[in-house]
């Protein structure tokens, strides 16, 4: 299979980061496999779950959190060190062993597979990062360095999260309820947008 003249015009216009394209993905039921089972694993597990993902971890040993997922039915467990085949059904690979070594062969498999793969703290063997989140019941803000400094996204969101407080929860919950009632009952395209535009002009007047 070859890449025509006109893909390859397209791909020499790179971006000047790699991960330039934000996405928010539904993985409620996809399958998502962690290998390793430290701390950090833990964190990217913790995030996962509350997705609503299909979690599986592989490693010879748990944190005491991971290990209490795994008893309460929330996690699958495959106690052992990494194979290849393992992530064959997976959507989406996280490797955060503390070998670098399993780490690149997970990164090998995965980008072979063509799946969705993250390895923590090592940028250039991902295809997808993740970034700071801050969340405010629907309200989702995600903020990326694109790898450069972790740090500094960090300190981004711990500001951000004192700009949005708790209320925002609360408002856009009531908001979405005004919303769905607003389709309904207002037939009229620019009539609703302009409505539910007034609704949030409201809030910012406060």
């Amino acid at each position: 299979m070859t890449v025509s003249s006109e893909k390859r015009k397209r791909s020499l216009s790179l971006p000047a980061s790699r991960f330039s394209y934000p996405l928010f993905l539904d993985l409620t039921g996809k399958e998502c496999i962690i290998v390793g089972g430290g701390k950090v694993a833990e964190r990217k597990c913790s995030t996962l779950l509350k997705t609503g993902a299909a979690v599986t971890v592989i490693s010879p040993d748990l944190t005491v959190t991971l290990g209490k997922y795994k008893d309460k039915g929330l996690v699958l467990h495959k106690q052992r060190l990494y194979r290849k085949g393992d992530i064959e059904t997976a959507f989406l690979v996280i490797a955060a062993t503390d070998s670098q070594e399993t780490n690149r062969r997970v990164a090998d498999d995965a980008t072979v597979a063509g799946k969705l793969l993250n390895v923590v703290d090592t940028p250039s063997l991902c295809n997808c990062i993740m970034p700071s989140v801050v969340r405010r019941g629907l309200l989702t803000i995600a903020i990326s360095t694109s790898g450069a400094s972790p740090a500094m996204a960090k300190a981004i969101r711990k500001e951000i999260e004192e700009l949005y407080g708790p209320e925002f929860a609360r408002y856009l919950k009531a908001v979405k309820m005004v919303r769905d009632k607003a389709v309904e009952e207002i037939p009229n395209k620019k009539e609703r947008e302009r409505f539910l535009k007034g609704l949030i002009e409201k809030f910012f007047e406060r």
